[in-house]
């Protein structure tokens, strides 16, 4: 693996790191270690809002039900929990819809805007989707309903005929949702709602600079002090300590929990969990998530060894599929075979009649663009540069593959590259560093936790843990020793002797397990 070390422009590491990130001048600086979301008012006036509060006023002074109608994953559910939980507080009749990922698909349906009609609705609001749902727009007003769509996904040229669109690719779907309605409710619960967005923003991989985040910033606060009870339960579930809540926790352990329902059973679930007020319930969802999330664990990796056999390493984007995978976890599985070839790679639910794909990507090639060439032969297509997903005939997925081969994608450097943030002697590893360090949190896209090197590090006690999955050892720092653990990296524990000297490229961090503080080193490669 190369080693891409950032050019040094100061001898000061913190100072180093702010330039890494674009960040200069004073002004710069205040802003990324004190962000407010006050600081970016104009890019919280999104076009449509008026038309939009004024259409849901009307709606609510007569009494008309409303449908908030969201979106399976974390982003959707979260922004459906904004909307309804803002509405509600209003006074207005509201009913929450998540569609079904198997039977009804991403976004807006037939069948969806059917039950808002059957449900007396006169009115739907979309959250996190719905900004190229042409055919269904026309479908809503067939069906006498008026269509708000709130979205973030990229638009094509034209926009769905809708009552009005309140859309911005800045921020996540929740955010979109929250600017909407943010001024219409209490200034409580404006700033309440803000747990859901820092929640949506950092599981749908928005950029943590500017607006967004601000947007995790504050929205951490009030996640790290909640009074929800769904959110107290599954925070409880996932064995994590109330005011030590970050961008890795949600990221990793909050996040999987509420995407699980919709993966493998019904998002509706998860929806119940943020807005429910009874205890009991909290504590029953909470279970529910973690064990469907544990399940989806389970399923994941056998059709992840299942793929692995399918790539061919000789395209330069893998189109691979399977009768045997859910639809659930297709998107988990192009993620992790892009990050193990570096390439874009669309994994595949193949049905009876219709197909699910979903795709991920690497820096450089917009993936949804890649796809949207061949929309000739596609149900439908959505998604962002780096994620999509689209529904496809099973008829076709041997032409669309073999499309999708021959277009000659061009790939950047084949052999993987680590950026590493700047060189750092080992007497600097201490614990001072790690409070410099704490204070550009929350980490993210576009603000990664720091990669460093540090070379000729002496290493002791080498083992293995996880069965033999894993790599530990100690490297001395001065008169210190300091904890190493190299994830996925056991089998080179043979090559390894005490007293060797070694380059490690890692992040530096506090290790708390059982409440004792040890300074760690996470390994991400070992020369």
């Amino acid at each position: 693996m190369l080693w891409k070390i950032l050019p040094k422009k100061n001898d000061d590491l913190i100072e180093q790191l702010l330039i890494n990130r674009g960040i200069k001048t004073e002004k710069e600086k205040e802003l990324f270690f004190h962000p407010k979301i006050s600081d970016f008012k104009k890019d919280l006036q999104i076009p449509g809002i008026e038309k939009a509060i004024k259409r849901i006023k009307e709606a609510i002074e007569k009494g008309e039900q409303i449908i908030v109608y969201g979106d399976y994953d974390v982003d959707g559910i979260s922004a459906s929990a904004i909307l309804y939980k803002a509405l509600a507080s209003l006074g207005a009749k509201v009913l929450p819809y998540i569609p079904h990922r198997e039977k009804e698909g991403y976004g807006l349906s037939r069948v969806g805007l059917e039950f808002a009609r059957d449900s007396g609705a006169t009115l739907v609001i979309t959250v996190d989707n719905g900004i190229v749902a042409f055919e269904q727009a026309k479908i809503a007003k067939e069906l006498g309903l008026d269509l708000i769509i709130t979205d973030h996904h990229v638009p094509q040229e034209e926009k769905p005929d809708a009552y009005g669109i309140v859309h911005s690719t800045k921020m996540c779907g929740a955010a979109v949702a929250w600017c909407l309605i943010k001024d219409l409710i209490k200034k409580d619960l404006s700033k309440e709602l803000l747990q859901f967005v820092a929640i949506a923003t950092i599981c749908d991989l928005i950029p943590l600079i500017g607006l967004n985040r601000s947007f995790v910033f504050e929205g951490l606060k009030i996640l790290n002090t909640t009074t929800n009870l769904g959110l107290l339960e599954l925070i409880n579930e996932c064995g994590i300590r109330m005011g030590s809540i970050g961008s890795f926790e949600i990221g990793y352990m909050i996040g999987p929990r509420l995407n699980a329902m919709g993966r493998l059973e019904h998002g509706i679930d998860s929806l119940r969990l943020l807005c429910t007020k009874d205890p009991l319930k909290a504590k029953r969802l909470a279970k529910l998530l973690s064990d469907t999330n544990s399940t989806r664990q389970t399923m994941t990796s056998v059709a992840l060894d299942q793929a692995r056999l399918l790539v061919d390493k000789t395209q330069t984007i893998q189109v691979l599929y399977s009768k045997e995978w859910s639809m659930g976890i297709v998107g988990l599985l192009a993620g992790k075979i892009c990050d193990e070839h570096s390439c874009p790679v669309i994994a595949i639910s193949v049905g009876e009649e219709i197909s699910k794909g979903s795709a991920r990507s690497i820096g450089g090639i917009n993936i949804v663009e890649v796809i949207r060439k061949h929309s000739d032969i596609l149900i439908d297509v959505g998604g962002h540069p780096g994620a999509a997903g689209f529904s496809i005939l099973s008829k076709h997925l041997e032409v669309f593959r073999k499309r999708l081969e021959s277009d000659g994608i061009k790939l950047p450097s084949s052999e993987k590259t680590l950026e590493v943030e700047a060189e750092v002697e080992s007497k600097k590893l201490t614990k001072n560093l790690i409070k410099e360090l704490e204070k550009f949190e929350p980490f993210g896209m576009n603000n990664r936790k720091p990669l460093f090197a540090t070379y000729k590090m002496r290493i002791s006690d080498i083992r293995t843990v996880g069965n033999g999955k894993h790599l530990k050892f100690k490297v001395s720092s001065g008169f210190n020793s300091i904890d190493v653990i190299a994830f996925g990296m056991g089998a080179q524990a043979d090559q390894l002797k005490p007293g060797q000297t070694v380059d490690l490229a890692y992040n530096f961090e506090l290790d708390t397990y059982n409440g004792n503080e040890k300074l760690q080193l996470i390994v991400k490669d070992i020369k």
